[in-house]
């Protein structure tokens, strides 16, 4: 059954490290597990990845390769003397939590293995997370701290929100929190439906929302709302074929729509129902309009991590932003490659024909959902560390979607070789997995082959019996008959 594989251990030891705040120095390098455990993988994986071995090499893969060659000339042309620490950190933790995505995540089994063990870490961080928002202090950052050699992320100061403290949890900071517990809700909802029981599928999901809550950041909370949303509109759209098309009709209009009877720009507008404040709103759109101005000054190489220029009232460098400030950053080169990569992927998920699997549909929903409402809320917030290598990895986990098969919705094991598991699969199964009932076809009863058929069974009847168990005659006799004697 698709709930009982096991996931490959790589991917365990990945997940781990994500979940553990423990860092340490080696000399003047910062490490932490999750450094450590690519450090070791990225090189095999990468030359896996480039020679076929998980699949074709999908356009996806070209264009972020492209993004990390591109990012390592901008910081070699504006901060030489951070190459080496900055372009190792950033490809090892993209490229290889993304390569690690691609590599062992190619299945569905081992696709719900991992959705499993996210939605157990997500609800095992809530009680500290209730600890948290009552006391204000994050236990498990405090308790590692304390310990001689070891280090953690530093507790981060913010004024409560409603009355309750943010959450930081187990990250550098509550957006992260937030944003790691909001990858588990469509993954639970849409994907695990049929596998996990209704009522045990709505707990789960709801508890992994009020862990959302907890964090009380507006980017989290807008991710599982436009979840909720995509969710609802499969739902009632469920007989319409182009309902996806026609979603996407509808928000151009509306964009259209609000450019012309609003006098801000729809991207301002977004910005005010997307943070809790309207001084938050105000300040972020302050922040994109002069970090647009930081790229279109520098669109070919960017800034790198050098200051860019602000009003003299704002202090703070801080740029809530992923997408621009990967801009600003890497210049448009660089972000167009992340996000045509990212399109790219998109496209051809959205596109492949599943219509005839149940299974691999909830999948690909959950999966599609998830991100959508993600990368609409990186908009409002950046990441970074090990949110930023998480979000790639499960980018790089879904792309089995682009060719998978309908027949690979099934859980036979038949051989394991080179950690690379290979299945049979069953299309029966699929049925069975669903706990689908199908009522048996029922010949027709009239017609003239139905009257014909009536007719030879009158005639030749199949077991013609006599008082007896056994049919008083065969097509061939138990044994041969006696011949009558000459006389």
């Amino acid at each position: 059954m698709l709930a009982q594989f096991k996931l490959p251990v790589p991917v365990l030891l990945y997940l781990l490290a994500v979940i553990t705040p423990v860092q340490f120095s080696l000399g003047p390098i910062s490490l932490n597990g999750l450094r450590m455990l690519l450090l070791v993988l990225i090189v095999p994986l990468t030359a896996r990845l480039l020679m076929g071995k998980y699949g074709r090499i999908l356009w996806t893969d070209i264009l972020f390769f492209l993004y990390i060659f591109w990012s390592a000339v901008a910081i070699t042309l504006n901060n030489p003397d951070r190459v080496v620490e900055s372009v190792g950190s950033n490809s090892i933790e993209f490229v290889g939590a993304y390569v690690l995505g691609r590599a062992y995540i190619r299945t569905p089994e081992s696709f719900a293995a991992m959705t499993r063990v996210l939605i157990l870490i997500i609800v095992a961080t809530l009680p500290l997370a209730i600890y948290e928002t009552v006391t204000g202090h994050p236990i498990l950052l405090e308790a590692i701290r304390r310990v001689p050699g070891l280090q953690s992320y530093p507790t981060v100061f913010t004024e409560p929100r409603l009355g309750l403290n943010r959450v930081q949890g187990i990250f550098p900071h509550p957006i992260h929190f937030g944003l790691f517990a909001s990858v588990g809700f469509s993954l639970c909802f849409v994907g695990f439906k049929g596998i996990l029981r209704t009522p045990v599928r709505y707990l789960l999901s709801t508890l992994i929302g009020l862990s959302v809550f907890l964090s009380l950041s507006s980017g989290a909370l807008l991710a599982v709302i436009l979840q909720i949303c995509l969710i609802f509109w499969a739902w009632i759209m469920k007989p319409i074929r182009h309902k996806w098309l026609a979603l996407l009709a509808i928000f151009v209009v509306l964009y259209f729509m609000v450019d012309l009877l609003s006098n801000r720009s729809p991207f301002r507008v977004f910005l005010t129902y997307a943070t809790f404040s309207t001084h938050n709103a105000y300040w972020r759109a302050i922040i994109f309009d002069w970090g647009m101005q930081n790229v279109w000054s520098n669109p070919l190489f960017g800034l790198g991590f050098n200051d860019w220029v602000r009003p003299q009232y704002m202090p703070s460098a801080s740029v809530d932003n992923f997408w621009l400030l990967t801009a600003m950053r890497y210049g448009i080169p660089g972000f167009a490659f992340l996000m045509m990569g990212i399109l790219a992927a998109l496209w051809q998920i959205g596109r492949h024909n599943l219509n005839q699997d149940i299974r691999l549909q909830q999948f690909r929903w959950a999966w599609m959902f998830t991100f959508i409402g993600l990368f609409f809320t990186l908009a409002t917030v950046h990441i970074w560390s090990v949110v930023y290598s998480f979000v790639f990895f499960l980018f790089g986990a879904g792309l089995w979607l682009i060719s998978a098969k309908v027949e690979d919705s099934v859980t036979t094991i038949t051989a394991e070789q080179n950690n690379d598991v290979k299945l049979i699969y069953s299309r029966a199964n699929i049925v069975s997995d669903l706990r689908l009932e199908t009522k048996p076809e029922t010949p027709p009863r009239s017609g003239p082959f139905v009257k014909l058929k009536r007719q030879h069974q009158a005639v030749f009847p199949k077991n013609r019996t006599t008082t007896g168990d056994k049919p008083k005659y065969s097509r061939f006799s138990e044994s041969p008959p006696k011949r009558d004697k000459l006389h």
